[in-house]
């Protein structure tokens, strides 16, 4: 592949769907293919966004959801202005370890915040960047549950620990999200397209590489014979 023009990609879904390895897995695909990438999560990413991290993920506060979802938007937007922009900028292919997309599915839907002055502050985070595609993965809830609970680590975050119905939510809205009237009414989020999770690594991160096939011809050129 060879890039033509930066575009943003982001990887979305519920806990332990996968995301984070599959970002680092398609970052080094793309990578060997010749490819320009910039590889980001959030929050993090800046020095601002890793304290954001540390404060919403990592410590044990008490955080009111209206300031979660606050912290969240602060973080996304200096990444934005701090790396994604100017990624864009040099042509090269920014992928994002999640985006708008858990803002509604979270602290919309799972924290019960108004969507309208979400969309307003996330308007104000982004100055209306728009995703070239989001890749939603999915899973049952149960499964990606139980894969959350085996993960190797200090535990669960502060977000993860959640009760199992605000879990159920957030996996609800994901599904919504793929539905073609939800995306008509949010054109913020750009194009949305889920992939299946299940399977070994290997199978989903090409199945997530032929939906980029598909959907980034505009921004992607494949040339033929190039390594996959």
């Amino acid at each position: 592949m060879t890039a033509q023009r930066g575009a943003l990609v982001v990887l979305e879904g519920a806990e332990g769907v996968g995301k984070s390895t599959q970002a680092c897995r398609l970052a080094d695909s793309l990578r060997r293919q010749g490819i320009a990438t910039t590889q980001v999560r959030e929050p993090g990413g800046t020095e601002l966004g890793d304290e954001v991290r540390r404060l919403v993920l990592d410590s044990q506060y008490r955080i009111d959801p209206s300031s979660e979802a606050l912290l969240f938007m602060a973080s996304r937007a200096q990444l934005v202005a701090d790396v994604i922009r100017p990624a864009l900028g040099r042509g090269e292919l920014v992928l994002a370890d999640r985006f708008l997309l858990s803002t509604y599915a979270y602290q919309v839907f799972g924290r019960g915040l108004p969507e309208s002055e979400v969309r307003s502050a996330n308007r104000l985070a982004t100055a209306d960047l728009v995703p070239a595609l989001t890749i939603l993965l999915t899973l049952p809830i149960e499964e990606s549950l139980a894969r959350m609970r085996a993960r190797p680590g200090n535990g669960p975050d502060r977000i993860e620990q959640a009760d199992a119905e605000f879990h159920l939510r957030v996996a609800r809205a994901f599904r919504d999200f793929v539905r073609p009237a939800w995306q008509s009414n949010h054109p913020e989020a750009g194009r949305i397209v889920a992939v299946e999770a299940a399977g070994t690594e290997e199978e989903v991160t090409q199945r997530i590489l032929a939906v980029m096939d598909i959907e980034l011809r505009a921004a992607i050129m494949l040339e033929k014979g190039s390594n996959q």
